[in-house]
């Protein structure tokens, strides 16, 4: 098996270091102190085509594949860890979907104004009293006709408050379980639609999330996405997708609380010399460096598998459920290295929890 990447994906990589480094930095303190989603690295990610992976060129995608898109989450997550999301909202959410399930129209129409940044991405699935159970969720839309009438809520949708079109996942059978879900590309000036952000989070501040209302929202028949309660079997599709999305930003925060552990190790000094210099210290680095390594191999495996078209349901999965545990137990390593300091703001261990 040939590990080593091809030179335009080393290139991926240096670009998206190099635009993290150089134009969401300098603003993440204050992003998350504010809870602030600036707009201006949204459109500048989008010029650089960071929403085009796995998107057709005849639709604005970029020519590159998971693996390209995973490159480049993992280099962005590593500087800020709220901008992966972007990602997400934008091609592996409801762009992707669209161009696997959507008619020829819809994808002209969407797929190139999500790549473009014109139109800021979401999907709505989540509810107050529904997570993962997706086929039990309440919010539904009722045949009107020439229209169908939405009511219900969704919970902790990134970009809520933002989006302006993007996936939302409905009951159109409320008594058919999963049979009876389908997804609606949904248009978020019409009326009848309240946000309210949720700003009480222990982290991704800087990342919007909000929780929808919809009340007798009237919902063109045109902007249904796929077939009539088949909205399941493309949510499930969807979410194979973005979760690559997570695992790859686990894997870049998990880069980024490695570095900023071994930085700390070589800088702070108690006994006459470098904590990094006793060994309980440098077991604690080396499991960092163990659990990053592990992680990097299931997610490149995942997003190779996806490109090739090969099966990766499972893969995928492991990699997200391996990238969380990595994330937590190094964030919660890199806090007793740092001491008293971990609990201060003026280091970045608060944020990697």
């Amino acid at each position: 098996m040939n590990f080593a990447l091809t030179e335009e994906q080393k290139m991926i990589q240096d670009t998206a270091r190099s635009f993290a480094e150089k134009e969401i930095a300098p603003h993440v303190e204050e992003d998350e102190k504010n809870h602030f989603w600036r707009k201006e690295i949204f459109l500048k990610m989008a010029e650089l085509g960071f929403f085009g992976f796995s998107l057709d060129e005849k639709y604005g995608g970029n020519g590159m594949g998971f693996l390209e898109g995973a490159l480049a989450i993992e280099q962005v997550a590593k500087v800020h860890t709220s901008w992966r999301m972007a990602f997400n909202m934008q091609c592996w959410g409801p762009a992707l979907t669209i161009q696997k399930f959507g008619t020829e129209e819809q994808k002209q129409h969407y797929i190139p104004r999500f790549v473009s940044g014109e139109y800021i991405g979401s999907f709505a699935m989540t509810e107050p009293d529904i997570g993962s159970d997706v086929a039990s969720m309440k919010c539904h839309a009722d045949d009107k006709g020439d229209y169908y009438l939405i009511n219900g809520n969704k919970m902790w949708i990134t970009n809520g408050t933002v989006t302006n079109n993007g996936l939302l996942y409905v009951k159109t059978d409320k008594d058919a379980g999963a049979n009876g879900v389908s997804c609606f590309l949904m248009d978020y000036s019409l009326p009848g639609i309240t946000r309210k952000k949720i700003n009480e989070k222990v982290g991704l501040w800087a990342s919007d999330t909000a929780e929808l209302t919809f009340e007798d929202v009237k919902v063109p028949k045109s902007l249904l996405l796929g077939k009539l309660n088949k909205g399941f079997q493309m949510c499930m599709t969807q979410l194979n997708s973005t979760r690559l999305g997570c695992s790859a930003g686990a894997l870049g925060l998990s880069g980024a609380i490695l570095d900023a552990s071994a930085k700390y190790a070589t800088e702070r000094c108690q006994f006459g010399k470098q904590i990094g210099k006793y060994q309980l210290i440098q077991q604690q680095v080396a499991d960092m460096k163990v659990g990053h390594e592990t992680l990097a191999a299931l997610v490149y495996k995942a997003a190779w598998l996806k490109d090739q078209g090969l099966p990766n349901v499972m893969e995928t999965s492991m990699s997200k459920l391996y990238g969380a545990k990595v994330v937590v137990h190094d964030a919660n390593e890199c806090m007793k290295l740092y001491g008293s300091f971990g609990y201060s703001d003026e280091y970045p261990c608060g944020r990697f929890l």
